[in-house]
C-alpha cells in the first residue's frame, strides 16, 4: 500500500511539473508565432491585395483588433491611392481536401467591394489544390465583386468558377469568402469606428 501512494505521489509530482514546463514554452513561444505567421502568411497575402504604390500607409503597422461576442478578428486598415478606406482581414474555409483553408479578403469600404483575395494557409495537393495559392487565376474570380454576391461556386447557384480536379478546395475557399461577407456585414460600424 505504501509503495502505491509513493507512486501515485511521483506521478502527481511528475505530471504537475510537466504541465507547468509546458505551459511556460506555449506562453514563451506564443509571440514569436504570431510574428512568425504574421510576417510569412498574412503579409505576403496583404502586400499583394494592397501593392505599396496603391496604399498611402502600412496596414501592418495600422492594425487592430475588433472584439464583438467571442470573436476577435485582426484587422488591416489601407488608404488607398483615391483616399477611401479599404481594409483586409483572414478567414477560414472549413473543409479543404487537406484541412482549413486561410484566405485573406481585402475590401473597400467606400464601395462594399472585394480588392482581392489571397490564400495565406493550405494543406492541398500540389499540382491541383494547391492552384488556389500558387496562380491567382481563381482568387482573382473574386475581384470587385460587390460584399452582397453570392460567392459560392456555380454548381451550387453561384457565380465562382470551380478547378478542375480539386473541387472539395475551391469549395473551401468559397466558404472562407462567403465567411467574410458575414463578418463584414455584422462588424462594419465597429471597423468604421476604428478607422475613423
Amino acid at each position: 500500500m505504501r509503495e502505491m501512494i509513493n507512486m501515485v505521489m511521483v506521478l502527481t509530482v511528475l505530471t504537475a511539473v510537466s504541465g507547468f514546463l509546458l505551459s511556460a514554452v506555449q506562453s514563451g513561444t506564443q509571440i514569436r508565432i504570431e510574428e512568425q505567421i504574421l510576417k510569412f502568411q498574412k503579409a505576403p497575402a496583404i502586400a499583394e491585395i494592397f501593392p505599396e504604390d496603391t496604399i498611402s500607409n502600412d496596414p501592418l503597422k495600422e492594425r487592430f483588433n475588433i472584439e464583438k461576442d467571442d470573436l476577435t478578428l485582426q484587422v488591416f486598415p489601407a488608404k488607398l491611392e483615391d483616399g477611401s478606406d479599404a481594409i483586409a482581414f483572414e478567414t477560414k474555409g472549413k473543409g479543404g481536401y487537406g484541412g482549413d483553408i486561410g484566405l485573406m479578403v481585402g475590401i473597400n469600404m467606400s464601395t462594399d467591394q472585394v480588392v482581392a483575395v489571397r490564400v495565406t494557409t493550405h494543406a492541398e495537393t500540389p499540382g491541383l489544390g494547391s492552384q488556389v495559392k500558387d496562380s491567382t487565376e481563381f482568387v482573382s474570380q473574386f475581384d470587385e465583386l460587390s460584399m452582397d454576391s453570392n460567392f459560392a461556386l456555380k454548381s451550387e447557384n453561384g457565380i465562382i468558377d470551380s478547378i478542375s480536379g480539386a473541387t472539395i478546395t475551391a469549395r473551401a475557399v468559397t466558404l472562407a469568402a462567403i465567411e467574410a461577407q458575414n463578418l463584414y456585414k455584422a462588424l462594419k460600424p465597429e471597423i468604421e469606428q476604428q478607422i475613423q
